[in-house]
């Protein structure tokens, strides 16, 4: 089985989160920030991976700590498990509607991280700070070692919009970490 387990604290937060890349899509999120704790069980639910996260930040300054500490666990988690990352399919695109909104997501897990994050969220998602959603995506893919390219097709909500990323990405995940061969998928013959 791929799982991880990643423990993680600070002055700023405390972290305990587990995974299981080959699981149901089972989730138990309690990050202290209820918009968050939705896109994590969702992006659970639509990639199949199993998660269990529990996060005592420091909210009452605010919740980028908090945001930015469970993508740097994740994207650890995530690397942890995939271990060589033999007979990976590796590479995964998707568009994702959600009502008026549309994203684009495509991932390469090379080890080589980069984000590209065409938007520039601002504002609130009830209480939730929409500019965490890149800082979430950064700090998960410079942690997990994929390469993640993220465009807005259409805009909305911002609800609308901040889930439909989440869900490609989930879908992306479940696309390109599917084993298919039982080979590195690299000319290099290493990821």
């Amino acid at each position: 089985m791929r799982e991880a387990e990643i423990a993680r604290k600070t002055r700023e937060t405390d972290i305990r989160l587990s995974l299981n890349l080959d699981g149901s899509g089972k989730a138990s999120v309690d990050t202290g920030v209820g918009f968050f704790n939705h896109m994590l069980e969702l992006f659970s639910v639509h990639s199949g991976i199993d998660l269990t996260i529990v996060c005592k930040g420091d909210v009452e300054v605010d919740f980028h700590h908090s945001v930015e500490d469970v993508g740097i666990c994740l994207g650890q988690a995530v690397r942890t498990a995939l271990g060589d990352k033999k007979g990976i399919a590796r590479f995964a695109d998707r568009v994702v509607p959600m009502d008026e909104c549309a994203a684009l997501v495509a991932i390469d897990v090379s080890g080589r991280p980069f984000l590209n994050f065409e938007e520039k969220f601002s504002g609130k998602i009830g209480e939730f700070d929409a500019e965490l959603i890149e800082e979430f995506l950064r700090a998960f893919s410079f942690n997990a070692g994929i390469n993640v390219y993220v465009r807005l097709l259409k805009g909305g909500n911002k609800h609308h919009e901040a889930e439909a990323i989440f869900k490609a990405l989930a879908k992306c995940m479940q696309d390109a970490i599917l084993i298919t061969s039982d080979k590195i998928p690299s000319s290099k013959g290493v990821l």
